[in-house]
């Protein structure tokens, strides 16, 4: 019996439709940080996550650190810190909570390790005490559109579509899945192609001091070890990334493995908005983490006795689709560190290009660079703004913008954005970028 082309599209659970003032898509870091804070200036939020937990890459992509946070230095000084705001307070309460390890050192900079379950409970806190109506496990699937005004979003649930009418949308999804849903533009990495996804994982059992003892401080690995690995992949193992990232956590006797490169069987880096492509990189990952974790025991001294304990709940993404926005973050404002009067957030971290076996690195050295408001603001239609790495950004400049600590800079900001527009009846387009930072260093962000 073959299939009827024109079966009915049909879902006969009821509709329930809720009304607010801001609905933010997607629940990591920038997506949490709109939503509490304009949850914080008085508004109705509702807040949709397709996960049972917030934290988006952070999490469920196990990056396991904040990133972003310190100047880059060639000097052997202790750690600056030059990103403040929501960030501090987030990081405080991990903290607080035994979540949270001191600075490793990264290259010419620092980072943060984290424990992902203590981000998930962090978040929980903070939407409940802000009183966000949170719906986890909801994915949006449409966009509401009247005219060229973006009046909410449909999403799905297991009870059925909820509809969700809102005065001010945020597009938190990291994708510009929204804005793609609108047909409004977006650009796709450097014509097309776009950084490989990776697949991270823990390492239990390991012999920490021993294995710092061998290999230094530094969380990149020394090049002994990238030669190791150069010389192993093709004889008795599959590691097609030589340069690595190994972080001790905050737990005892475990490493955080940023390692495995996955593409395609073409060589073509996959990218997550193709269905196709983001299921066979959870295939891919998953067979490189057993890769990985097998050299490691067999070669690198503290990981004899050491096994996996988890992945990522899915693939860690870098880049897919970014808005096209009234501005656009260029290549050459990252290593210029260049400042703008409407810039709302700042960002000391490298460019960090991940294609080939050995990642490269661009520093910007005891300095930072500022990232516009417009870059959050798309070219194309009307009550709709984004946040977090789908920011309109060039190829290379996201490669530096879409890390975490940047993330909870842009939601802070455009919570702030969000809430004026809401209360002051103003159209996103006509806030001023120099008025947001201005409220940001009431927060505490510490721009001017």
């Amino acid at each position: 019996m073959g299939v009827d082309r024109n079966a009915a599209v049909v879902d006969g659970r009821p509709l329930e439709t809720i009304e607010t003032d801001v609905f933010v898509a997607g629940g990591g870091a920038a997506g949490l940080a709109v939503a509490v804070t304009a949850a914080r200036r008085g508004c109705r939020v509702v807040l949709a996550e397709r996960y049972g937990f917030c934290g988006g890459g952070a999490v469920a992509g196990l990056s396991g650190t904040v990133c972003g946070l310190y100047e880059a230095t060639e000097a052997g000084t202790s750690p600056v810190q030059v990103v403040h705001g929501f960030v501090d307070e987030f990081l405080g309460a991990m903290r607080e909570r035994g979540g949270l390890g001191e600075p490793v050192k990264y290259g010419k900079t620092w980072t943060l390790v984290h424990e992902p379950l203590v981000w998930r409970e962090v978040g929980d806190a903070f939407l409940r005490e802000a009183g966000v109506t949170t719906l986890y496990h909801s994915t949006v699937t449409d966009i509401l559109l009247d005219g060229d005004v973006v009046a909410g979003a449909q999403l799905y649930t297991k009870q059925g579509k909820v509809r969700v009418r809102a005065k001010v949308t945020i597009d938190a999804s990291g994708d510009a899945d929204l804005v793609s849903m609108a047909g409004w533009p977006t650009t796709m990495g450097d014509n097309g192609k776009v950084q490989n996804p990776t697949m991270i994982f823990r390492l239990g059992g390991v012999d920490v001091d021993r294995f710092r003892a061998a290999y230094g401080l530094d969380t990149i690995m020394p090049p002994e070890v990238s030669a190791r690995i150069a010389e192993a992949n093709g004889h008795g193992y599959h590691l097609p990334r030589g340069k690595i990232w190994l972080f001790p956590t905050t737990r005892p006797g475990e490493l955080l493995c940023n390692c495995t490169r996955i593409t395609g069987a073409d060589g073509r880096e996959l990218n997550a908005v193709i269905h196709r492509d983001f299921t066979d990189a959870e295939f891919e990952g998953r067979a490189q983490v057993r890769e990985y974790s097998r050299f490691f025991r067999d070669t690198l001294a503290g990981c004899e006795g050491s096994w996996v304990i988890d992945t990522g709940v899915q693939v860690g993404v870098r880049q897919t689709r970014q808005v096209a926005g009234v501005k656009t973050l260029r290549n050459a404002d990252i290593l210029a560190g260049a400042k703008f009067a409407d810039g709302i957030a700042r960002s000391p971290w490298p460019i960090e290009l991940h294609s080939g076996s050995r990642p490269r690195v661009e520093w910007l050295l005891n300095d930072f660079y500022e990232v516009p408001f417009g870059c959050f603001v798309p070219a194309q239609g009307e009550s709709l703004l984004v946040a977090g790495r789908c920011l309109s950004a060039e190829h290379e400049a996201v490669a530096s913008a879409r890390v975490t600590a940047q993330c909870f800079s842009y939601g802070h900001a455009i919570g702030h954005a969000a809430a004026l527009s809401c209360q002051e009846h103003i159209p996103v387009r006509a806030i001023r970028g120099e008025d947001i930072r201005l409220l940001l260093d009431r927060d505490g962000a510490q721009l001017n």
